[in-house]
């Protein structure tokens, strides 16, 4: 198994909220900190990102931001605007769809939207990204980036039937390529799963684990496939991604866990055999030292908030 694809389809990402922006005056919004995956897109014109304690980032033409609201933060076609709060102006105007000034002279064409990730496991993204990614119009490293955006514009500049539908399925598509590209950019100070991914001696132990989670595996079996020295790899391991090796299976039985008591096709029973405990008072403790929680009432609790999305 592909470490990254079990990511993913645990994480289930998906495109929400979308709205955009048109002006042709100066203007600024503020974000409140809802901890929240933003991303914006300026499909037309220049303005800045201003964040706490930071110098402003200066955003051209076809830039894509990936942002974690932790913190409030502006988007501003300068500095010294004084901003409006975009939470109220939503709510004032009855769109997601803001225009300042005069639409037809519009300078300015900024998309933005929120990613929503199945609740269960949205944690295993924050280690792993920064809190802001930049891909700036001009980094040719990132091609594929930039061809899904040029297949984003093309679909918003002529829009049609399914088109909503079509932009936010393009945008999850350049969700994963940018969380490819972080992947293969991580510095050697750098720990997480993306870094234990590109170290040659933690990757073989990494898929060994996501392809056989249930197998009872142990550090020197894992140091074997590695092909280094137990010792070694130990602290290899902890290096780079953060954690010990069975720390990390015990977490990725988790994550795995959570997911199916989220789905509920598979009895508690069924879901401790597949995580690899032969007891399910067994895989019962451990998940409830692990979540807080015992596994029956985290699958209440996911039902009940997947009820509630969908209605």
């Amino acid at each position: 198994m592909d470490p990254f694809v079990d990511l993913i389809q645990l994480l289930r990402p998906k495109a929400t909220a979308w709205g955009r922006l048109e002006s042709s005056e100066r203007w600024g919004f503020s974000f409140r900190k809802r901890d929240d995956l933003l991303f914006f897109w300026l499909a037309r014109g220049e303005c800045q990102l201003i964040l706490p304690h930071a110098e402003p980032l200066h955003l051209k033409q076809d830039d894509l931001i990936l942002l974690r609201a932790s913190t409030p933060f502006t988007i501003a076609s300068d500095a010294d605007v004084q901003p409006r709060d975009v939470e109220d102006e939503v709510s004032r105007s009855g769109s997601n769809n803001l225009i300042v000034g005069n639409r037809e002279r519009a300078d300015v064409i900024l998309h933005g939207g929120r990613f929503d990730f199945d609740t269960a496991n949205e944690d295993l993204l924050t280690s792993m990204l920064p809190p802001l990614v930049h891909v700036a119009a001009e980094d040719t490293s990132s091609s594929r980036v930039r061809s899904l955006m040029q297949m984003n514009h093309d679909e918003s500049e002529a829009s049609g039937p399914g088109s909503a539908y079509i932009i936010a399925r393009l945008m999850e598509l350049i969700l994963i390529e940018i969380l490819r590209g972080e992947s293969l950019r991580v510095g050697k100070e750098q720990i997480g799963l993306f870094a234990g991914l590109a170290d040659s001696v933690t990757s073989r132990a990494l898929a060994a684990m996501h392809s056989e989670p249930g197998r009872n595996w142990t550090v020197a079996e894992l140091a074997r496939l590695s092909m280094v020295s137990r010792s070694t790899f130990a602290t290899r391991f902890q290096k780079r991604v953060g954690m010990g090796p069975i720390e990390y299976l015990q977490h990725w039985r988790m994550a795995l866990a959570k997911d199916e008591l989220r789905l509920g096709r598979r009895s508690i029973g069924e879901i401790a055999l597949a995580v690899g405990f032969q007891a399910s008072s067994a895989f019962s403790a451990a998940f409830t030292r692990a979540e807080g929680y015992s596994p029956k009432r985290f699958a209440e609790i996911a039902r009940t908030a997947k009820d509630i999305d969908s209605a």
